[in-house]
């Protein structure tokens, strides 16, 4: 028979105060609860005084050690883990950036990746919690950037907190109630076709990849496109969609000769790099002929055609999702009832160089 909160709380303060301390997965097991129900009656019993929640564990509050302060205020001393699927492209500088903040409150980084395989987060976050690992800070291998198909399950399963990095979940999804942490993707398309509108281009078009992010920068530039009033060559594949670069080029130089397109946003700079001397090759000169604006800024400045490039506050997103962690720590560390959940967007910024035309402001 399943007992109604208030009894099932009791339940928990009776064991609690009998064992004196009790792992947070041990005791849902034994109310045969989830471990998400159980982890709510303990925030709410923490909330109030009656018992006190350390690493994992629930302890009677007359048992817990007192943590020093520097801990309490800023989860000093904390092992964060975190899951990205890869440590190249934007994911170096948003790790960079968690570590260096971590450091400052005295605490740890330890890293766990993926490979971009979904089953592999979950193993990853296992060993990192079982290292020690008091939280985590995530960016799941969900393809298109969002779970389908309870891909999610595993990570509400976890008896720590967690902050999504650069994911998100919809409304009504589960996961969507965890914090997050991430790039305004869409913005940074909006920018882009605002740029390619104040230089006086009428017709663009976009060269996107499959992936996290394309819905995202496909949903921003579309919306820019018809707020701006702007004509767009659509149907452009995706890049490589084809095992090569061969249909984006197609694509672009009959574009540019045949439908009278002047500019294009394409994701990611390393694609744009790839296709700029062969557009140059076919005739269409950058930025001459085709204004063009990338996607990430990773190694935009560097091509031979130094590109304009969408740039996302990478190391900021790190930074500002490891302090929300350390905060979910601080807070469970005291006894205190979790603030609100957030859901934090970074807007990106434009590097304007010599891909676009006019005066480069980066660089």
């Amino acid at each position: 028979m399943r007992l109604h909160v208030d009894q099932r709380h009791e339940r928990v303060l009776e064991l609690v105060r009998e064992r004196r301390s009790i792992r947070v997965a041990e005791l849902a097991a034994e109310l045969g609860v989830s471990a998400v129900t159980l982890r709510r009656d303990v925030e709410a019993l923490a909330a109030q005084g009656r018992v006190q929640r350390l690493h994992g564990a629930v302890v009677w509050p007359e048992d817990a050690a007192p943590e020093p302060r520097e801990r309490e205020a800023g989860a000093a001393g904390a092992v964060i883990g975190v899951i990205v699927p890869t440590t190249n492209y934007i994911f170096a500088d948003i790790v960079r950036g968690a570590r260096e903040t971590v450091a400052a409150q005295g605490g740890r980084l330890v890293l766990g990746v993926s490979g971009y395989v979904d089953a592999e987060d979950s193993v990853q976050a296992e060993h990192l919690i079982a290292g020690g690992a008091q939280g985590l800070l995530v960016a799941p291998s969900w393809f298109g950037g969002v779970p389908e198909d309870g891909q999610e399950k595993w990570l509400l399963e976890r008896d720590v907190p967690a902050v999504l990095v650069e994911r998100s979940a919809p409304p009504g999804n589960p996961a969507a109630n965890l914090d997050r942490v991430r790039t305004d993707r869409a913005h940074g398309a909006a920018v882009a076709v605002g740029h390619f509108a104040s230089l006086g281009h009428r017709k663009i078009t976009a060269v996107l990849q499959e992936g996290p992010h394309a819905d995202q920068i496909s949903a921003g530039f579309r919306a820019a496109v018809r707020a701006r009033g702007l004509d767009v060559d659509i149907d452009a594949p995706s890049v490589r969609e084809h095992g090569d670069y061969e249909a984006s080029v197609d694509h672009l130089v009959d574009a540019v000769r045949k439908r009278g397109v002047t500019a294009a946003l394409v994701h990611s700079d390393e694609d744009a790099i790839v296709l700029v001397p062969r557009l140059q090759a076919a005739g269409v000169r950058v930025p001459d002929d085709l204004a063009l604006i990338a996607y990430d800024d990773e190694v935009a400045g560097l091509s031979d055609v130094p590109l304009t490039a969408v740039a996302p506050p990478k190391r900021s997103v790190g930074e500002l999702a490891a302090k929300l962690l350390l905060q979910r720590l601080a807070e469970r560390r005291g006894g205190q009832r979790p603030g609100p959940g957030q859901h934090v967007d970074l807007l990106p910024a434009l590097r304007i160089r010599k891909s676009c035309g006019g005066e480069p402001n980066a660089d």
